[in-house]
């Protein structure tokens, strides 16, 4: 055995030679001599005959695969169409030819003799990114004739090839969903206008284009010719939400000359689509998922105002607004302009508590432009809104008698001191007060603004112990301020009341009345210290006196020590703090008619 023999050893350049077996009676030790001087024989007789044989003649190509990828969609086939980087060389290594040195692939039909031989053979079969080093023997490759200087006469020829891309003439367009969404209410057709992401790569993965990167959607019509062919018809029959991955030969693609920059000539193209938002500009709204009260006794009209919560999103789900995050309503006219064209007639119909889906196509909602960060240009909106309540402002109280007494002859009218009990919500249900949880009777003189309203109405020509139902809109209530706290702004109150006590009012303009005639004597009667001048003190003791004698009344409800004193200073006229006969009289005379003495 020699470690200088440097020539290639083959089995088939040599014939083996049977060894000598030492005879069987020998001693051991011979027998261990005898097995080495046979393996130094046969050692030399290998390497004499190695080293002195001729080379192999190559009768047909060698292919030894260095990569073979994990996956191959698609081997060559003859007739097919192929893009391959190669680099040639002469068995000693010497390099006569590279596809990477000029930059650009090789591109040819196989099987179809634009090859030599060798070539033709050894790129069927293969796959793409596969990489081997094939050896073509000169009958295969440029033969006895060589070609020119470069290649010599009988050369074998080794090739370093590396494949790109294949296809065939007859290729169409090649899609494979990988994702689809569990609801698919449309699919895309010809004339929908789409916005979907993509990464672009070539057959063999480099990457030319992504929308990603430029953070935003490639939006356009579909089947109009907007797009190369291949893509318009690879994102037919898309649903939003969904994810495919469409591949196209180059004639469907940027044809023969690529796109000048990323694409090379005859490339075929690989899209990974996600497809985000789908309409047609004949689209209008639609709604979706109404869940109805079972009691609706009024939709919603142009000019009405409604209040209502929302969560906005995109087609494919990307949330972009909600009013629950801003913990208020939206409040608006509708019908009237004051919010997007789709919205506007989404909101038309509705009862109060309904809960409905509202999806709006761009046209009729923020156009090409969108409005800027949350919402993208030309993009479908899905709403879902659940409306609070609603009113027109020519809306009046609405009130509905619930119980009323058998005997109810005594109503209740201005001027009157009213005891009820009431409880109080807004429309969707939601409670704001209650008089039962304070155990006692909110208390009111109807007529002097101490109440909404729209209670003042509720509370007119109502009988004791008779209860009612009061619809309440906020221009009658607590109007588009509310209650801090309490009442939304621009909110429909709802009461239930119960009348539980009345005491008759005065007559309108007086704080107090007499019940009998007047004395004559009156100022006498208050001027206790006859010093001719009535003080408060004693106008106070006297007015009280009348009233808890039944001689005069005091209009219920109010502080009757206010009363008095406002009494007091009508009286008054030269405001020093006490009254002169003088002043009493002139005041009696010149207003007989309505003096409340």
């Amino acid at each position: 055995k020699s470690s200088t023999v440097s020539c290639r050893l083959s089995a088939h350049t040599y014939r083996p030679y049977p060894l000598l077996m030492p005879p069987p009676e020998s001693s051991r030790l011979l027998k261990m001599i005898g097995c080495m001087q046979g393996f130094l024989y046969l050692s030399v007789l290998v390497t004499f005959a190695a080293c002195n044989a001729p080379p192999v003649p190559l009768d047909d190509i060698l292919i030894e695969k260095t990569f073979v990828p994990e996956q191959c969609a698609r081997a060559v086939q003859v007739g097919d169409y192929v893009r391959y980087h190669y680099i040639g060389t002469f068995p000693d290594g010497k390099k006569f030819d590279s596809s990477y040195d000029r930059g650009t692939t090789y591109n040819v039909f196989v099987g179809k003799k634009q090859l030599i031989q060798g070539m033709d053979k050894a790129l069927v079969g293969m796959c793409v990114n596969e990489r081997s080093l094939v050896k073509i023997p000169p009958q295969l490759a440029y033969g006895k004739q060589g070609y020119g200087t470069i290649i010599p006469p009988d050369a074998i020829l080794h090739f370093d090839v590396l494949l790109l891309d294949v296809w065939n003439p007859d290729d169409g367009v090649q899609t494979n969903t990988y994702h689809t969404p569990p609801v698919c209410s449309r699919k895309v057709e010809v004339s929908d206008f789409v916005r979907y992401h993509y990464n672009g790569t070539l057959l063999d993965g480099t990457l030319f284009d992504s929308s990603h990167t430029r953070m935003r959607t490639y939006d356009t019509y579909v089947g109009i010719g907007w797009l190369i062919a291949g893509m318009d018809q690879g994102l037919l029959g898309m649903c939003v939400g969904e994810r495919r991955i469409i591949t196209m030969p180059p004639s469907l693609g940027y044809g023969e000359n690529g796109d000048g920059t990323d694409i090379p000539g005859q490339a075929s193209l690989v899209f990974d689509v996600v497809l985000l938002d789908l309409h047609n500009p004949r689209d209008g709204i639609t709604v979706t998922n109404q869940q109805v009260p079972e009691s609706c006794t009024r939709t919603s009209v142009a000019g009405d105002f409604v209040r209502y919560h929302y969560n906005g999103s995109l087609l494919d789900g990307t949330f972009f607004d909600s009013s629950y995050s801003r913990n208020r309503t939206y409040d608006t006219y509708v019908g009237q302009g004051y919010v997007i064209a789709g919205m506007d007639e989404g909101l038309i119909g509705v009862c109060v508590g309904e809960k409905r889906t509202i999806t709006i196509p761009p046209h009729l909602a923020y156009g090409e432009e969108g409005t800027g960060s949350k919402i993208p240009g030309s993009a479908v909106l899905v709403f879902d809104v659940h409306i609070i309540d609603f009113h027109n402002p020519a809306d009046s109280t609405v009130v509905t008698v619930t119980s009323k007494p058998e005997e109810c002859d005594v109503h209740t009218k201005k001027g009157d001191f009213v005891k009820y009990h009431y409880n109080a919500s807004l429309m969707d249900g939601t409670p704001i007060d209650s008089t039962y949880n304070y155990g006692k009777t909110y208390n009111i003189v109807l007529g002097a603004n101490q109440v909404v309203p729209g209670m003042e109405d509720g509370l007119m020509d109502m009988c004791v112990g008779e209860k009612r139902h009061l619809v309440i809109p906020p221009h009658l209530g607590y109007g588009e301020r509310g209650v801090t706290g309490e009442v939304p702004g621009s909110a429909v109150l709802v009461f239930d009341i119960e009348l539980v006590e009345m005491e008759e009012g005065l007559p309108e303009g007086y704080m107090f009345i007499w019940n009998e005639d007047v004395s004559p004597d009156l100022f006498a009667e208050m001027d206790k210290n006859e010093d001719k001048v009535v003080e408060p003190s004693e106008f106070t003791d006297y007015i009280l006196q009348q009233v808890n004698d039944g001689k005069g009344r005091l209009a219920p409800g109010f502080d009757p020590y206010r009363i008095i004193d406002n009494m007091f200073s009508n009286q008054d006229r030269d405001g020093d703090g006490k009254i002169t006969e003088a002043e009493f009289k002139l005041k009696a005379d010149e207003s007989a008619a309505h003096d409340e003495l």
